[in-house]
């Protein structure tokens, strides 16, 4: 006679009906370890904690946020963003106080990366936003009046005397914030080449400083600033239209990162700088996915760019620069989830 019960039950011992509902929740058992498994594929910073760091630019807050959505997607509860000196962010990523900066800057901040366990202490892969130049400016009516191309010519008493803002004599040069790495170069830069007696070295609160310059170029007065790309400054004096790069000879005697001439043979006093997303070693070998993360994320310079503006222009909330980070994902969603996949992978 035909039966319909199996032949072979993993349950031998049950009645018919029994044998059946074991059997679906065996199936159901598996189903749902197969899906925690998944999830856990998909998720695997789950219930891990981040602390991001930024420095005290908030035009810094744009990439950074862009690194802690992508760390979110993959389960990592992602801390508020903190704003802390570049010196500073530096010891405390080594430390692990923090886990990771996206504005990490070389070879500008070479000294705070060797300084604090170099690659014993961090982990640095990929290259997150290429190729930022930096250097000094001057408006462009004064540069061709006076016939003005290098910083070298404000050792002359009457060109320096054209960019004082005090009333001493010397020109004063819209600097670098303490803390930030730049001040060193653009200190070597005026010790070197024997401009201390001819410029001052103007530091404090740059946005404050720089909209003073900004606001003494529509006066029509002659301005001397540092800056650097990518900020919101070069959209509002554009070099070659409103404001002219000053060349900056090597140092006397200058060696390795001292030389400082560009491929294209101008020389402006600094490399071309690459920025990194940096992260604590100890923390990023125990988190592959994030790891891979940081490897793989790539952030065009002009789109920082961009974004800076929108934030000169008025759209600088906090709510406003999340916006902007959506915007960016959902325009380069197939980018964004590239990313994902693969720190994913590298989790398995």
């Amino acid at each position: 006679m035909h039966s319909n019960k199996p032949a072979h039950s993993p349950f031998p011992n049950l009645q018919y009906p029994y044998r059946c509902l074991a059997a679906i929740a065996l199936l159901s058992f598996g189903a749902a370890a197969a899906q925690a498994q998944t999830n856990a594929g998909e998720l695997p910073g789950k219930g891990v904690s981040v602390q991001p760091l930024k420095g005290t630019v908030d035009e810094e807050m744009f990439q950074t946020l862009l690194v802690s959505r992508a760390l979110e997607k993959l389960g990592y509860r992602v801390q508020p963003v903190k704003s802390l000196e570049n010196g500073t962010q530096h010891v405390a990523v080594a430390q692990g106080d923090a886990t990771f900066t996206a504005t990490h800057w070389m070879p500008l901040h070479r000294a705070f990366y060797e300084n604090n366990g170099a690659d014993k202490a961090f982990y640095r892969a990929g290259t997150y936003s290429r190729n930022a130049v930096q250097g000094y400016l001057i408006d462009k009516a004064t540069a061709e009046k006076y016939g003005i191309t290098s910083i070298t010519q404000l050792k002359d008493p009457k060109l320096a005397a054209l960019f004082d803002t005090d009333g001493d004599g010397k020109a004063d040069l819209t600097g670098c914030n303490p803390g930030w790495g730049c001040e060193l170069a653009i200190n070597k830069h005026l010790k070197g080449l024997a401009l201390e007696s001819s410029i001052t070295h103007r530091q404090g609160n740059y946005q404050a400083l720089i909209a003073d310059t900004i606001t003494r170029y529509k006066n029509g007065k002659p301005i001397l600033y540092y800056v650097w790309t990518p900020f919101w400054v070069n959209t509002v004096l554009r070099p070659g239209k409103e404001v002219s790069w000053l060349e900056v000879p090597n140092i006397p005697g200058a060696q390795g990162e001292d030389q400082t001439q560009l491929p294209n043979g101008k020389n402006y006093g600094f490399k071309l700088n690459q920025q990194y997303i940096l992260a604590n070693k100890a923390w990023a070998e125990k988190n592959p996915a994030a790891a891979k993360l940081f490897a793989v994320m790539q952030l065009p310079i002009e789109d920082i760019n961009a974004q800076n503006m929108r934030m000169r222009q008025g759209e600088s909330s906090a709510a406003d620069v999340g916006r902007h980070v959506d915007s960016w994902i959902k325009a380069h969603q197939q980018t964004f989830d590239g990313w994902l996949d693969q720190a994913r992978a590298a989790a398995k």
